[in-house]
């Protein structure tokens, strides 16, 4: 056999099949047989090297194939699609199937009688290799999408990028775990004492094939020399007959065969290939390698020697296994007198499915009947959606089945459930118990009576809750978040935008709850772009979720989006002077509040040598030493000492030195940051995953750990700078966890607010407040310090540097949103209809002053169903609310002689998929929101809502209907004194109810609306002319009449308007430029403006009769 492997023909598909991309490959261990998947969820065995198609079958789904296994015995597979895995002979005969609730995502090489498979859903099976039967079931910290048994143990890479050992001889505990890469783990493979992993990094916050294919060593457990591979390895797998080789594979058709031992013993191949590989596999002999592409053709190389006939898998083994090709089928001479019977029924050898065993025969000893259900019960039951329901009976109780549980808690008279009993009250869980109304009949009030706003928690992502408040309350970062917003950002998912959003929304709440939703949307759509799995909250919470790993990694993950968003290189403001006076271009503005830049000097212990490499660090990650918690400075396990060490790290690592030409050397590396690179902002991760590394924050000897004040000295070239840089604790974030033993974990915001510090009048008068979520209280700094047991952990903290304070520069940002904005007529839409433009945008002297009048009334489509959960007594209880999206919003002029024209009339575009339209009251369609398909004006979310923040910054007073709930959905803040809601104005206190916008046009202005469908345009108008007919009520002094008519004529129709006869409803034209909003001169409470549509186009109006007391007016007709 030769050393070298050398190409041979390829196995192509027959020119009769239309060509099917090949997924997966694996050698047939016993026969001379290649076994294929393909990208339709068949699995084809090729018998020799000629590739003659043999047997083929399903293998569950009609979605690719993703790996299989031959054995001795059988062929495991299983496909994207088939939520499943099962086993078939070589002959195709399905042997057993397991269906399991989770989707398969890998399975063990193991060929005894127990394999693993690992699901979607967090957990490790052990399944009988012979049945199919799952003997164990084993939750993991992450999904697994990598499985090699090895003689040391289960290895298991995961999507979080870190390898994990299960001991599988006994319990499948974890024993050793390895962070191989950033972002998920695509390959393993395992062999005598080496694991070598591929995965996916980071590049400028992307995920980007990481170049090195990382060996460890498994006998000690520690990282060797990495393997290069330019060209970003796809595929991984090991050669049996070599313990030390490995065969690495590009999606570009680049082989490499290396020794991890030596890698200058190598050799490499290029296929001849059209397209790109897409799976690759080895044979057991290691003779052959085959690699499959795209195109659904098979290369092979081998290591055979020229002209030899040498099997797939390398000797003389079982013979193959052919299809049973059918029976000819017998000649029958049909006649009118030939049976039925003649036909026949298939050859069988075993018993029929029909033949019954006595053990599934009916006996002559039946179940005795069920006891008839009492009187009693009988007359007190009550059907809802046809189950039955009644209350037990006193006399009754206590006979029937029941298992004894706990007592019942005290419920709280707030509507909210409180968990973790254990803990202090102000750390303590807050959840929101929905009623029918969602959240809008929740007191949130009553959790907050500070000026300083919380965050509702009814929304997915919000564990950022905490973070956000963080942030907020760092000066520096919101005025750039503030400032970005005024930008022209291009992008349509921007963090930075939408944190800048957040942000004013807070400022101008002043105590009122406010929500991200926004903000949480938009991470979720980039963390799932970028494979950050870990980031996403889905919901479904567990007692093994880890909060503190999800916000110190959505940290890092935030920041460095904002970086790169906010960059505008080469035209950042300069924040500080040092960057003013520099001739290079400032970096982003983040980057120069969080950014610190270290000098990495890498010193050979061998030969010397040393090289020194400039890096940029936003976040820093604190390491802990490995001594007992002191909190001494002489011992270095102090606060300040752990951060000083963290900035200026030492370590050291072996690879091979160029300059004296030897392997494996160790180098040792050293962070050099002087006092001017330590930055404005100082932004830390606890890194606190284990109880020793909390052991530092315990509180000792009456003393915190965390001290409200830092103080650093830099270094330059190793030695230590004579001065110290004072840095001033602003809050950071911690996660609640009582150990699993309440319910799952939460995150809370300690913060050091700068309002409450500048107003502050006496030592106790505290500025630190808590934020947990939409609860908000002060606390003492002693408390806020203070770490007294496990259940609190620190995760995110922020420091600001003293100094620094007077010398940022705030003055070259950008500071108001460019009104042009509102003369702009966004469209992305590709088929815009020009008879469905109804707006025309505002010109120049048109521009809103404070006090201007808009009418404002916004469509929404449904982007999640309402969870609920029905009780055993027939009542049902919300669990999660559904979740509505902004789909149209029309914006009207207020008075002027353009008064009721739209100026804004912006259909939403979004990414997200749209549970239901709600078309009813709505008025939106499928297609409506498409850029390919609508025929209206459509716009990106963040345009709109740039518009709408613009509006509400130049004083405008909004005018509608039911405005509250609208403006928590679009997730903007008005201030009370700009918002004009006829939903109050035509309201009595005392009858506690709310009228709606059709009853009010009915009996105000004798119109009929929302007779097929919503339109907001159709609202807003009659919201304006509502409140136009409020002011000519009470400059007459009827209003409090009206109302009174207004509700008892409400009684008499059940506050429903009657269908007029002839009066079909109002509807604005559709035609472009046709202004046929104005208020209808004749109504006798109208005001007289300048300009109105029935002066402009009489013909289309005229007299109708009205029924009832009311006085003929003019209607649309």
């Amino acid at each position: 056999m030769s050393a070298k492997y050398h190409a041979i023909p390829p196995i192509a598909p027959s020119v009769d099949i239309y060509p099917v991309p090949i997924t997966a490959l694996a050698f047939d261990p016993v026969s001379d047989t290649l076994w294929s998947g393909s990208n339709t969820g068949r699995i084809v065995a090729h018998h020799s090297i000629e590739g003659v198609r043999g047997v083929a079958f399903p293998v569950g789904g009609d979605l690719a194939v993703k790996d299989i296994i031959a054995t001795d015995s059988n062929v495991r597979a299983f496909g994207v699609s088939g939520n499943g895995i099962g086993a078939w002979t070589r002959g195709g005969v399905n042997k057993w199937y397991y269906r399991s609730n989770s989707s398969i995502t890998a399975f063990s090489n193991n060929s005894g009688s127990l394999f693993y498979a690992a699901t979607s859903g967090q957990e490790l099976l052990s399944i009988n290799a012979h049945t199919g039967d799952v003997l164990r079931s084993t939750p993991v910290t992450s999904i697994y999408n990598q499985l090699v048994d090895t003689h040391f143990g289960l290895a298991c890479g995961s999507s979080d990028g870190y390898v994990r050992i299960h001991d599988s001889r006994r319990s499948l505990d974890v024993v050793h775990t390895i962070q191989a890469h950033l972002n998920g783990v695509q390959g393993l493979e395992a062999g005598s004492n080496f694991l070598c992993t591929i995965g996916m990094g980071t590049r400028q916050g992307r995920p980007f094939p990481d170049p090195l294919v990382k060996v460890y060593d498994i006998r000690t457990m520690r990282a060797l020399p990495p393997v290069p591979f330019s060209n970003g390895p796809a595929f991984i797998n090991r050669i049996p007959t070599r313990s030390s080789t490995i065969v690495v594979t590009s999606n570009e058709g680049l082989i490499n065969v290396v020794d991890v031992t030596n890698p200058t013993d190598s050799e490499f191949h290029q296929l001849a290939s059209a397209s790109y590989v897409t799976t690759a596999a080895v044979s057991p002999t290691g003779s052959y390698m085959a690699f499959g592409d795209a195109d659904g053709i098979i290369h092979l190389l081998t290591a055979a020697e020229e002209g030899s006939d040498l099997p797939l898998n390398g000797f003389d083994g079982q013979p193959v296994e052919w299809a049973d090709p059918p029976e000819e089928l017998p000649t029958i001479e049909w006649i009118d007198t030939t049976p039925l019977n003649a036909i026949g029924m298939p050859y069988y050898t075993t018993t029929l499915l029909s033949s019954w065993t006595p053990k599934f025969l009916s006996r002559d000893i039946f179940c005795p009947p069920p006891p008839k259900i009492p009187q009693q019960i009988l007359t007190t039951m009550k059907i809802n959606d046809n189950v039955a329901y009644a209350s037990l009976p006193k006399e009754l109780r206590g006979r029937r089945n029941v298992v004894p549980s706990e007592p019942k808690q005290r419920r709280s008279r707030f509507r909210h459930q409180l968990i973790r009993r254990d803990i202090p009250r102000m750390y303590r869980k807050v959840e929101i118990e929905y009623s029918k109304f969602g959240v809008e009949d929740f007191d949130f009030g009553w959790y907050n009576h500070t000026e300083l706003s919380g965050l509702e928690t009814h929304i997915l992502n919000s564990y950022t809750n905490p973070l956000l408040q963080l942030l907020h309350y760092t000066y520096p970062i919101r005025n750039l978040a503030k400032s970005h917003i005024t930008t022209d950002c291009r992008r349509e998912n921007c963090l930075f935008c939408e944190l800048g959003f957040v942000v004013r929304m807070l400022e101008d709440a002043r105590g009122t709850n406010c929500q991200s939703s926004n903000f949480c949307k938009t991470l979720g759509f980039l963390a799932q772009a970028s494979n950050l799995i870990e980031l996403i909250d889905y919901g479904r919470e567990s007692a093994d979720l880890n909060h503190a790993h999800m916000i110190q990694s959505c940290h890092r993950f935030l920041v460095d989006h904002l970086s790169l968003e906010g960059n505008a290189y080469p035209h950042n403001p300069p924040l500080l002077q040092q960057y003013g006076d520099s001739q290079q271009p400032a970096p982003s503005p983040i980057a120069q509040l969080v950014g610190i830049t270290a000098r990495n000097t890498v010193t050979c212990t061998s030969c010397h040598t040393t090289r020194e490499k400039d890096q940029m660090m936003h976040v820093i990650d604190l390491v802990y030493p490995r001594k007992a918690a002191t909190n001494n400075p002489e011992d270095g396990t102090d606060f300040p000492s752990i951060v000083r060490n963290s900035l200026l790290r030492h370590t050291s690592h072996k690879a091979s030195c160029p300059a004296c030409n030897r392997q494996h050397v160790s180098f040792e590396s050293q962070r050099s940051i002087p006092n001017y690179a330590l930055p404005p902002i100082l932004a830390l991760n606890a890194s606190v995953y284990s109880e020793e590394n909390h052991n530092f924050w315990r509180d000792a000897r009456r003393q915190t750990f965390l001290k409200p004040t830092l103080e650093l000295r830099g270094q330059v070239h190793g030695q230590d700078e004579a001065s110290t840089v004072l840095y001033e604790l602003r809050g950071f974030v911690v996660q609640v966890d009582a150990k699993h033993k309440q319910g799952p974990t939460h995150l809370v915001a300690l913060i050091k607010v700068p309002e409450a510090e500048a107003t502050r009048q006496g030592q106790d008068d505290s500025p630190w407040y808590i934020f947990n979520d939409f609860s908000v209280q002060n606390i003492a700094e002693d408390e806020a310090l203070s770490f007294p047991a496990s259940w609190k952990v620190p995760t995110v903290l922020y420091f600001e540097r003293v100094d620094r304070r007077s010398q940022l520069d705030f003055s070259s940002l950008q500071k108001e949103i460019d009104a042009s904005i509102l003369s702009q007529d966004t469209n992305i839409s590709m088929n815009r209809d020009p008879n469905f433009i109804k707006h025309e945008c505002l010109s120049e002297d048109e521009l809103p002053k404070p006090g201007t009048l808009i009418a404002i009334d916004a469509e929404f489509v449904l982007m999640q169903q309402e969870e609920t959960e029905y009780r055993s007594d027939g009542t049902k209880t919300v669990i999660r609310p559904a979740r509505l999206s902004l789909a149209r919003v029309s914006v009207l002029r207020g008075n002027g002689p353009k008064e009721g024209l739209p100026f804004i009339d912006d259909h939403i575009h979004t990414s997200e998929m749209i549970v239901d339209y709600l078309t009813e009251f709505s008025g939106i369609q499928f297609g409506d929101l498409d850029p390919q398909t609508s025929r209206y004006t459509l716009t990106p979310l963040k345009v709109v809502y740039k518009k709408l923040r613009l509006l509400v910054d130049r004083g405008c007073i909004f005018i509608g209907h039911g405005l509250s709930k609208d403006f928590r959905i679009i997730n903007i803040f008005v201030p009370p004194e700009q918002v004009i809601d006829t939903v109050d104005l035509y309201y009595l206190h005392n009858r506690q109810r709310r009228l709606s916008l059709r009853f009010l046009a009915w009996f105000i202005l004798k119109e009929n609306i929302q007779t097929d469908t919503h339109d907001s345009i159709e609202d807003a108008l009659t919201a304006l002319r509502l409140y136009k007919a409020h002011l000519q009520f009470e400059s007459e002094g009827i209003f409090d009449k009206k109302l009174e008519e207004l509700y008892k004529e409400g009684r008499q129709y059940n506050f429903k308007p009657p269908q007029m006869q002839g009066s079909p409803p109002i509807r604005p034209t559709s035609g472009p430029g046709i202004a046929t909003f104005g208020m209808a001169q004749t109504l006798p409470y109208a005001p007289s403006p300048d300009f109105t549509a029935m002066q402009m186009y009489p013909r289309f109006f005229a007299p109708v009769p009205q029924p009832g007391p009311f006085q003929p007016t003019w209607r649309n007709r």
